[in-house]
């Protein structure tokens, strides 16, 4: 599995802490040093069956300062692809890649479900 995440993320370390105390193998991403490519969250999103918006990290400082909120319903799914392999910190995290599926936030019910 793939944990994609950011250090300082109170949710990403609770994330961890949970594979960890289930005995899950992981490798762990740091999302702001190593960014998601664009073909990676394209087949992420595909993978996930959500939409595009769903990977926006609505909370972050970034998101609000490029007033995201209103523009992004007027983009393709092209522009918030190259929008989200711009900068880390706009995907949502944690992101957890398994042969199987894509998680994105840390929701324990899902995740209970799909860690095995």
């Amino acid at each position: 599995m793939l944990f994609v995440c950011y250090p300082k993320c109170s949710t990403c370390q609770k994330a961890r802490k949970w594979l960890e105390s289930r005995g899950a193998a992981f490798e762990e991403r740091h999302i702001a040093e190593n960014n998601p490519m664009k073909e990676e969250l394209r087949l992420w999103a595909r993978k996930s069956g959500l939409p595009l918006n769903k990977f926006f990290n609505t909370s972050g400082l970034l998101y609000r300062s490029m007033n995201l909120k209103d523009r992004l319903p007027a983009m393709s799914d092209e522009e918030k692809l190259d929008l989200l392999a711009s900068d880390g910190m706009l995907v949502k995290r944690p992101v957890l890649v398994t042969e199987d599926a894509v998680l994105v936030g840390f929701r324990e019910a899902e995740w209970e479900k799909t860690v095995k």
